[in-house]
């Protein structure tokens, strides 16, 4: 989402300095905002919350979600950490996300409005968005996918992506989406593991006024991963594409088929049924396959998005993510279809073709409530006031932040400049594995830029030693939640031991989930994000493996051994740095450099591109041949090395 500009590496205790700073500054939230607020008493309702957390989420199971059958038990924890929510509970996401409004007055309600890079504009009420949806589960069903089967989506953000997953969900089959900015072996990785036989994907997407060429794309990843047997295409961009006959079909073509009928029955889903896979970098080369069930994800996003961005019927509300992500899973497609909200989706980039785009759209369509990452916020923020300034921003309310910490110059900037110091911002802290927003403030909690406050109601989240004591305020430490919540993954897909030993064999006698991130608590118990522990890397928010990038490296015909760090950067939290080991008798140069670079293009994608890499004769290994990743960032930094006594030389 963000501008491609060049890093610009800081020291973290720049950082460090900043927030120390910030906790002391409190923005209280205003009579007004107060007053307006779904939930004014929020605070007492989390206190409540706290001290009995199964009432609390079995209310909101009522409130939000209809069940064709009831639930007999709100929690089932016998078989731990394989928690069960919903017990019994018979119930599906898209009879809740739009079934049920169109025997309402919402039947005629704008569901999601759309603009193209290009301008062109496309609006779906809910009736017409059912409609669409019902078509396409026919399609897909006539084409053999029955409940139980895995679809994947590789497209641009486009509506026609929504109405996939919605389609999938409707006739019980578990998608899979697969961001449209991986290579073709990423996405290879991804069908594979899956095990999908019908694969849906576009011609090609709009961006900075050029195409990526999805199509291709996907058809060099169906060469490695020849799973797939049913190729659907959205035409978007209109190019010449490779359509092979008895394996390719034009999704126009389809939808206009008798095929295609708008009579479509819902499927009934146990409350624990798959709804969806969504990979997500680990440690290892092989990407995680998160899996999330039908019940407790979609009364945890409901209850999340209407508490934290206090959506009212009224609202126009715009999620800036990419649908291919959890954030777009969870707070683009479905939980505002729940609610019934009005969605806004943009198919382009936030500074193409000029630095004013997203100001301009908020204008344009009156948005009220937006949401986006710190990335795209230092991106826009480098271009000045001028251009926000040019437009009219007054139909905004409320403001939030998504993907990594948000340092507290941009969120001043953000606050100042595009909420016109009115708007709240909901700075929420969450992971594809939690379905939905952890850490987040409301709108009647006191704010402090950097800080994503305190945990949602009914979470119980805490900063503790590596022994499990809890830390000192302001001591860095591991972020952990102590008990289960509604929208939590429920297992890694076909890997059940990889999930127990990724998020709960750290803090295993206590019964923990293990997030990843280090954190730490301000006097006031509000929470501090400060990154991964892992060997995992954020860049602009999306979280890409070392190994992932490392084997791409090694997999060029040049190079023996890789290793790749991230590095604190201004713009987009981290940039990749890579250490390379040459062959022997390669030239070390540029020209070796940028042929590097590509080739991680190739095979990941853009985002995993590293902004510097470094030919070395070796790399700092513990006896044990691990790579000691930490001493190459404080070599990196400028700082003390630290203890090395398990270094092998």
């Amino acid at each position: 989402m963000s501008a491609e500009l060049e890093p610009t590496v800081h020291p973290e205790a720049e950082r460090e300095v900043e927030i120390l700073a910030a906790e002391k500054e409190v923005y209280p939230p205003s009579e007004e905002v107060v007053a307006r607020a779904n939930v004014p008493n929020y605070m007492e309702v989390r206190e409540e919350a706290n001290k009995d957390f199964i009432a609390f989420w079995d209310a909101r199971a009522k409130e939000f979600i209809d069940w064709y059958e009831p639930y007999e038990k709100v929690l089932d924890d016998s078989n731990a950490p394989f928690f069960k929510w919903f017990v019994g509970g018979k119930t599906n996401i898209a009879h809740n996300a739009l079934d049920r409004h169109v025997h309402t007055w919402r039947r005629n309600k704008l569901a999601l409005i759309w603009e193209g890079e290009n301008g062109e504009l496309r609006t779906f009420s809910y009736f017409r968005l059912w409609q669409e949806v019902k078509r396409f589960a026919n399609v897909l069903r006539s084409m053999g996918v029955k409940k139980g089967d895995t679809v994947t989506i590789y497209m641009g953000r486009v509506p026609e992506l929504a109405i996939a997953m919605l389609a999938s969900a409707k006739i019980g089959a578990i998608h899979s989406v697969v961001y449209g900015g991986f290579s073709e072996q990423a996405l290879a990785d991804r069908i594979e593991d899956a095990q999908s036989r019908v694969l849906v994907t576009c011609d090609g997407a709009w961006l900075r006024g050029k195409t990526v060429n999805l199509k291709d794309i996907a058809d060099e990843a169906l060469k490695r991963s020849p799973v797939v047997e049913t190729v659907i295409v959205y035409q978007r961009t209109g190019q010449e594409v490779n359509m092979e006959q008895g394996r390719d079909y034009w999704w126009h073509e389809l939808m206009n088929l008798p095929i295609a009928s708008p009579r479509c029955e819902t499927e009934v889903m146990d409350a624990e049924d798959p709804l969806f896979i969504l990979y997500t970098s680990g440690t290892t080369g092989k990407p995680k396959g998160v899996l999330h069930t039908c019940g407790g994800y979609q009364v945890y996003i409901a209850t999340t998005l209407k508490y934290a961005f206090d959506l009212k019927d009224e609202d126009r509300w715009w999620c800036a993510a990419d649908p291919g992500w959890i954030t777009g899973h969870s707070y683009i497609v479905y939980a505002p279809l729940i609610l019934g909200v009005t969605g806004f989706m943009y198919e382009g980039a936030p500074n193409y073709p000029y630095p004013n785009r997203w100001w301009q759209l908020i204008e344009k369509y009156a948005i009220n409530v937006f949401y986006t990452a710190p990335t795209a916020i230092r991106g826009l923020m480098r271009f000045g006031e001028a251009w926000p300034n040019r437009h009219d921003l007054s139909s905004l309310r409320l403001l939030g932040t998504v993907g990594e910490p948000i340092n507290p110059e941009a969120w001043r900037w953000y606050y100042r400049v595009i909420g016109k110091e009115r708007c709240p911002i909901i700075d929420t802290w969450w992971q594809t594995e939690t379905g939905g927003f952890m850490i987040t403030p409301t709108p009647v909690v006191p704010l402090k830029p950097g800080s994503a406050t305190i945990p949602f109601a009914g979470i119980d989240a805490d900063v503790v030693r590596e022994d499990g004591t809890p830390c000192d305020p302001n001591e860095d430490g591991y972020l952990v939640v102590k008990r289960p919540w509604p929208g939590m993954a429920r297992t890694v897909w076909g890997d059940p031991d990889r999930y127990v030993a990724q998020y709960w064999s750290e803090f295993k006698a206590q019964g923990w989930y293990f997030t990843g991130d280090s954190a730490r608590k301000d006097s006031d118990g509000y929470f501090w994000i400060i990154g991964r522990m892992d060997d995992v890397i954020k860049v602009s928010g999306y979280r890409l493996g070392t190994a992932e990038i490392e084997s791409a490296l090694v997999s060029h015909k040049d190079v023996a051994e890789a290793a790749v760090i991230g590095v604190p950067d201004e713009l987009k939290g981290n940039v990749i740095y890579a250490f390379c080991i040459l062959n022997a008798g390669v030239s070390k140069d540029d020209g070796l450099v940028d042929e590097l670079k590509q080739h991680v293009r190739r095979e990941v994608g853009p985002i995993a591109v590293p902004a510097a890499i470094e030919f070395v004769d070796s790399l700092p290994k513990t006896r044990s041949g691990k790579i000691m990743r930490r001493l190459l960032k404080a070599q990196v930094l400028g700082q003390d090395a630290g203890d090395t006594s398990t270094l092998a030389d």
